[in-house]
C-alpha cells in the first residue's frame, strides 16, 4: 500500500523516468549501442518478427479502439482491461522490435528512390515522432489509473492524457502497418 501511495504522489516523476528509460532503450537498440552478444540470434525467429509485429499492431489497434468505445459507453472495467491489454501488446511489440533491430539494425527500404524520399521517409518520420510523443501520455494515463480508485481518476488529467495517448497510438500503429507493407509486401 505504501508503494501505491508513493507512486500516486509521484506520477509525473515516474512518467518522466519511465519515458526516459523507454526512449533510451529504443534509441540504444536502433543505434545498435546495446550489448547484444549474449542474445540468441535464430534466423527464422528474426525473420518472423516483422510479420508477428504486424499482427500485434492490428490487435493493438483493435483493443485501443474498443477501449475508447467502452469508456464512451461508461464501461470503465472493460475500458481498463482493454487499455491494459493495449499496453501489453505495445510492450510485446516493442520488445520484439528492439530485439530484432538491436541485432540486425533497421530494415532497409528496397523500393525506388522517389518512393523512399516522398512516401516512405515522411511516413516513417511521422510514425516515429508520434510513437515518441505518445510514450509519456501512455505512461501517465496508466500510472494514474493504476494508482487511484476509479472515482478519483476523474479529478486528474487522465482523461485528457488518455485521449491524446489513444489518438497518437492509433495513428502510429496504423502508420507502422503502412511501413510494414512497404518494406515487406510492396517492395
Amino acid at each position: 500500500m505504501q508503494t501505491q501511495t508513493w507512486a500516486r504522489e509521484h506520477v509525473p516523476a515516474l512518467t518522466a523516468l519511465l519515458t526516459a528509460v523507454s526512449l533510451a532503450l529504443v534509441f540504444g537498440a536502433v543505434l545498435q549501442l546495446l550489448p547484444v552478444e549474449a542474445l540468441p540470434q535464430p534466423n527464422a525467429f528474426l525473420t518472423a518478427i516483422p510479420h508477428v509485429n504486424a499482427v500485434i499492431s492490428l490487435l493493438a489497434i483493435g483493443t485501443i479502439a474498443l477501449g475508447v468505445r467502452s469508456i464512451r459507453r461508461g464501461n470503465v472495467e472493460r475500458h481498463r482491461r482493454l487499455m491494459v491489454s493495449s499496453f501489453g501488446l505495445f510492450a510485446l511489440f516493442l520488445a520484439l522490435y528492439l530485439y530484432r533491430v538491436a541485432l540486425l539494425g533497421p530494415s532497409e527500404f528496397a523500393g525506388p528512390e522517389v518512393v523512399y524520399t516522398y512516401v516512405y521517409l515522411p511516413i516513417l518520420f511521422v510514425h516515429i515522432a508520434l510513437a515518441i510523443v505518445c510514450v509519456p501520455f501512455v505512461f501517465y494515463a496508466l500510472l494514474v489509473a493504476g494508482t487511484r480508485p476509479v472515482a478519483d481518476i476523474y479529478e486528474t488529467a487522465h482523461r485528457k492524457a488518455g485521449r491524446i495517448a489513444a489518438s497518437l497510438w492509433l495513428i502510429s500503429f496504423s502508420m507502422g502497418l503502412i511501413i510494414y507493407a512497404l518494406l515487406y509486401h510492396v517492395y
